[in-house]
């Protein structure tokens, strides 16, 4: 595996991606951060957005819903709340739940704003994440 990363991603439900990769790009709680082979090790936290992996010159999306990544020289480890690959996004599904987050933030003083901010995060990370299917 020399001069690859085993990038893992990993929710409550069970293993949703385990692949030989070039490069890893995240959504970090404190900005986007890139990985390549022979990385110094650090762990950080994710958020809600898009996560990019090359394999050769082909790029790959994920969408993750908060979580944690541990990356190590020749290894990315994701365990996110949720996460979906680009081609399972059922995008009609992700605009309908934006929607309804959009309709939830007009009763602002009816509504869980974080909540509801939380679910619009959601949609618009899912969409731009299926808008990127290969």
């Amino acid at each position: 595996m020399e001069n690859k990363l085993k990038l893992e991603i990993v929710t409550p439900n069970g293993l949703i991606l385990s692949e030989e990769v070039d490069e890893v790009v995240c959504s970090g709680s404190e900005g986007e951060f890139g990985v390549l082979p022979g990385h110094v090790p650090f762990f950080t936290t994710l958020k809600i957005g898009m996560l990019t992996y090359k394999k050769g010159n082909e790029a790959r999306f994920v969408f993750v819903n908060w979580g944690y990544a541990e990356v190590g020289p020749d290894r990315v480890m994701v365990l996110a709340d949720s996460a979906e690959k680009s081609d399972d996004i059922d995008v009609e599904r992700a605009k309908a739940a934006m929607k309804r987050a959009e309709e939830r933030l007009k009763q602002a003083a009816e509504v869980d704003h974080v909540r509801a901010t939380s679910a619009l995060d959601r949609s618009f990370a899912r969409i731009s994440v299926a808008e990127r299917r290969r």
